[in-house]
């Protein structure tokens, strides 16, 4: 199954572009004041939190400010549904969406071609559709013990990774620290990795987590941040700081 949209036009070129920042814990208008009083900033997360907070007008308020938006809500359900999720998604105009890998190969490929039928009929850009592998929050042994999966966590991430590319999706979330062989198994994808931290975080939920310049060497293309900013006392110098550390990252060829 091939792809129908060209990546190209969407894939970051600068640091400031790389850069997601997840509006996790905020109101509609927190997060509307956030955006504006960090300069530079191109990209937010808008995931469950936010969304059943401030409903799908939220994703509408952000684009009209000029931010694109990826809508992270992680749809996993049948085939039908997760089609059906994603073809109203689409039609919000956001640039990317998730669906998680574990739904199938049916399911996903069902939910890419829904999407872009449905952006192509409200005149919108065709989203790029992101398959979710394993969660950051996941670590190897607890992994194996509750989910009962007999491959490795790291392995199983490929498994869906190859998956997601054989479903013709333009890309997957995943922890950064499974970023370089996602990339060397997979080098046209592009490769979402939340878990960015500038330094480690007392009480911290995400396992797997990597800073920016590892990220990047490591071959990721968008890097999502959410509390090193959101809960910085200067959101903008934090988010300053970390696309300098983008900008000095040594990034894989290919």
């Amino acid at each position: 199954m091939g792809n129908a949209v060209d990546l190209q036009p969407l894939l970051p070129t600068s640091p400031e572009e790389r850069l997601i920042l997840a509006l996790d814990g905020c109101d509609g208008d927190e997060a509307l004041a956030l955006v504006e009083g960090i300069p530079g900033l191109c990209w937010v997360k808008v995931g469950l939190e936010l969304f059943i907070r401030s409903g799908p007008e939220i994703v509408d308020q952000l684009r009209c400010r000029g931010f694109q938006v990826f809508l992270d809500l992680k749809f996993h359900d049948i085939p039908a549904t997760v089609a059906g999720a994603c073809r109203r998604a689409a039609r919000l105009g956001a640039g990317l969406l998730t669906v998680h890998a574990s739904a199938g190969t049916e399911a996903m490929a069902m939910a890419r071609q829904a999407a872009t039928e449905a952006a192509m009929e409200a005149g919108l850009p065709s989203p790029l559709l992101l398959a979710v592998t394993v969660l950051t929050s996941w670590r190897p042994q607890p992994f194996r013990q509750q989910l009962a999966v007999a491959n490795p966590l790291s392995a199983h991430v490929e498994h869906l990774a190859r998956l997601a590319a054989r479903a013709g999706l333009h890309g997957c979330v995943c922890a950064p620290r499974d970023a370089a062989r996602l990339h060397r198994q997979q080098p046209a994808m592009a490769l979402v990795t939340p878990g960015i931290r500038l330094h480690r975080i007392q009480g911290d939920d995400q396992a797997r987590t990597m800073t920016p310049a590892a990220a990047m060497a490591a071959g990721s293309t968008w890097l999502v941040v959410g509390r090193p900013v959101t809960r910085s006392v200067d959101p903008g110098l934090a988010f300053t700081q970390l696309c300098q550390q983008i900008a000095t990252a040594r990034v894989p060829c290919g």
